[in-house]
């Protein structure tokens, strides 16, 4: 990928993650059970300002030093935002979570299935983590399962990064949008709220966690993908469907 159009897709993941778009790390509140949480108004006024920071060092002209030889955007926006702020997990809680079956639900292991029949629907999501295949999310223990909810259900998605070297998000969509190269500019949420667009990778801090909440209004199938450049592609995708 030329420099030029690289710059330009961490461009716009930048402007969505200042808060120009739909949410990121810094915007999200911290799921309970994890510890305390960063207050929603200073995360968002403190991630304006790192944000804003880091889009005036990609076109200053050090972008070049700051993207080394790299020309995968998940890996270059991974390295670029590791240091953002917002709420942490450590490794340990990360594995706990992605192996845990979220309460109210019924699993299936040998479909890859998991449904919520409540109204309400409480996921944890671990992006890319050890031990499973490249470019893949964790659900309780489950590669990429297939998940399906009530119309009218409240679904709340944790999200946690836990790819040591490559950024990572989660967003509800159109079936299609696994098909695109970079559906972080080309594919809609399919509900208000249902965006994550990338998380930075982890530092000794611990994971970068956000989470994600909207309203399943509307029955019929959809995905949920990850919108970095090329990594729904890989296989970073499985069907979310509201019944």
């Amino acid at each position: 990928m030329k420099r030029t159009r690289l710059a330009a897709v961490i461009g716009a993941a930048a402007l969505a993650a200042a808060g120009l778009g739909a949410g990121v790390a810094i915007a999200a509140s911290h799921s309970p059970g994890q510890g305390s949480s960063v207050p929603s108004t200073a995360s968002a006024t403190g991630g304006y300002s790192y944000y804003r920071s880091m889009m005036g060092t990609l076109y200053s002209g050090s972008s070049g030093s700051m993207m080394g030889t790299s020309t995968d955007p998940g890996k270059v926006m991974g390295a670029l935002f590791a240091g953002a702020p917002g709420p942490r997990v450590s490794a340990a809680a990360a594995a706990r979570l992605g192996n845990a079956v979220p309460a109210g639900a019924t699993v299936n292991r040998a479909a890859r299935r998991i449904t919520f029949s409540g109204t309400s629907a409480r996921i944890t999501v671990l992006a890319s983590p050890a031990g499973a295949p490249d470019e893949t999310f964790r659900i309780a223990g489950m590669v990429n399962p297939a998940i399906t909810v009530k119309a009218g259900a409240q679904v709340s998605i944790e999200v946690i990064n836990a790819d040591p070297d490559t950024a990572h998000g989660l967003v509800i969509t159109a079936r299609g949008g696994a098909a695109s190269w970079m559906p972080m500019m080309t594919s809609s949420p399919s509900f208000a709220g249902s965006a994550l667009w990338f998380l930075g990778n982890p530092t000794s801090a611990g994971m970068h966690q956000a989470t994600l909440s909207f309203t399943a209004t509307t029955p019929g199938h959809y995905a949920y993908l990850c919108p970095v450049p090329g990594h729904a592609q890989k296989g970073m995708t499985g069907s979310f469907t509201v019944s």
